[in-house]
């Protein structure tokens, strides 16, 4: 199975909001769909999910269109769709019902998930008394009813409490070892970096970055070294070029220079140890995503995301 997008184009007026996007997903995982808000994830998703018109290029699961008819697929959208004045169970039998289960099956297949998600006791309640993380718990399950293999997940975090975030990792890393094939839209940088085999990156409708995120990270380099040591060890770091980044109450982090970075390591680290100066921590990192998102988008439109991010989950 696999998820091909060619050249996919959308176009609002004269903004082209999506840009001949490409990418590929042919192993069962998570792909990393990321941007700054107005990327053009959303529109992306909805134009694979024949939710919005395509003006070029196309987008087919399995050899095949993904037709809104087939409802094969599941999709959770940023905005969330459930119906605040109707009963939990009612609503998700309903929605089962409207991907082609029986009433009987979409009940079974409901009280399942409401038990694994920690929902049963709000079978009965309307959902508009229910906190917004189970309300985003309940929006889940109805994405989750009919057991699609392709699963679209745009911003599912946002606004989650710590307990909830928790809750919503697991069952993404649960699906995706049971061969599930999801596409995660997210600006959150450290969430995608956690489940993530291969990304794209968006900015405003263009690609700017794609591919394996391990050989991306890779291809950068170490960036920079986290040392915990005695004291002198320190003025060691900055004497032979590294530039310290931010101290804490255990360790410091330097910058390395772009050039002969680990060759300069090993010189401090074998100079330390001549003068018994043991590091307790001595660990040379790649860039984070976040870091690579930045250098790419620009550090105030990825404040901005940030901000946007936090004042949802106010």
């Amino acid at each position: 199975m696999s998820l091909i997008v060619s050249n996919l184009t959308k176009r609002f007026g004269p903004k082209t909001a999506v840009d001949n996007l490409s990418f590929r997903m042919e192993q069962p995982g998570v792909y990393g769909l990321i941007g700054t808000n107005g990327a053009g994830k959303t529109t992306t998703i909805r134009m694979i999910l024949d939710m919005l018109p395509i003006d070029g290029g196309q987008a087919s699961w399995n050899g095949a269109p993904v037709a809104k008819s087939g409802l094969r697929f599941g999709y959770m959208p940023e905005e969330r769709g459930i119906y605040m004045k109707t009963k939990v169970l009612e609503q998700l039998v309903y929605y089962g019902m409207l991907r082609g289960m029986p009433r009987a099956g979409a009940r079974e297949a409901a009280r399942h998930w409401m038990d694994r998600l920690h929902v049963s006791e709000y079978a009965g309640m309307a959902a508009e008394k229910l906190s917004k993380g189970n309300q985003q718990k309940i929006q889940l399950i109805s994405t989750l009813l009919h057991e699609p293999r392709l699963l679209f997940l745009d911003e599912p975090f946002s606004g989650l409490d710590p307990l909830n975030t928790q809750v919503f990792h697991e069952l993404i890393q649960e699906m995706a070892g049971a061969g599930k094939y999801i596409v995660l839209s997210s600006h959150q940088m450290s969430t995608v970096e956690e489940y993530c085999r291969e990304i794209t990156l968006l900015h405003k409708g263009k690609t700017l970055l794609q591919g394996d995120l391990r050989r991306i990270k890779a291809g950068y380099g170490h960036t920079k070294l986290i040392l915990c040591a005695p004291e002198e060890a320190y003025a060691m770091a900055e004497a032979a070029g590294l530039r310290g980044l931010k101290t804490g109450p255990a360790e410091t982090e330097f910058a390395l220079p772009e050039r002969d970075a680990d060759a300069i390591c090993v010189r401090l680290l074998m100079d330390m140890l001549a003068r018994n100066l043991v590091p307790l921590k001595f660990e040379l990192t790649e860039p984070t995503l976040h870091e690579i998102f930045i250098e790419k988008v620009g550090i105030d439109e990825a404040n901005e995301a940030m901000e946007t991010e936090r004042r949802r989950a106010a």
